[in-house]
């Protein structure tokens, strides 16, 4: 443990997603039985338990459909970032997703947003010129 709480700790299965990532790339996992995405990374499909799953680079595409201002976090790093956005965000594969907005101004329900990564760890910002419903 590094002491800090917003790094991952990697194993085998999990260490595919967080060395794309660190290239700046989003994976989800597709279910070859069903044809349905899921995150976070799984070995098996929750909607149908197969397990002839696979990788599967996402668009990066979301929307948000909530999120909440922490404006208190004594876990290092959080408490030099306050405020700051949690978030789900509803990816354009399908699943949702917990995460943090960086960047956000005012946020609206169905904001169109787009993956970053901060130091190998994907955060969603908004799309210039969008809003949301």
């Amino acid at each position: 443990m590094t002491g800090r709480h917003d790094l991952p700790e990697t194993d085998p299965f999990t260490r595919t997603y967080w060395d794309a990532a660190a290239e700046g790339r989003l994976l989800i996992r597709r279910c070859r039985a069903c044809g349905r995405a899921h995150h976070y990374p799984r070995e098996f499909c929750p909607h149908c338990w197969s397990e002839d799953v696979t990788w599967e680079t996402a668009s990066g595409r979301a929307t948000l459909y909530t999120w909440s201002v922490v404006h208190r976090n004594d876990l290092p790093p959080f408490t030099d970032r306050t405020p700051y956005v949690a978030a789900v965000v509803d990816l354009a594969e399908g699943p949702r997703m917990m995460t943090e907005v960086v960047g956000a101004g005012d946020l609206s329900a169905g904001a169109e947003l787009e993956v970053a990564f901060r130091e190998g760890i994907p955060v969603f910002r908004t799309v210039p010129g969008t809003t949301g419903t």
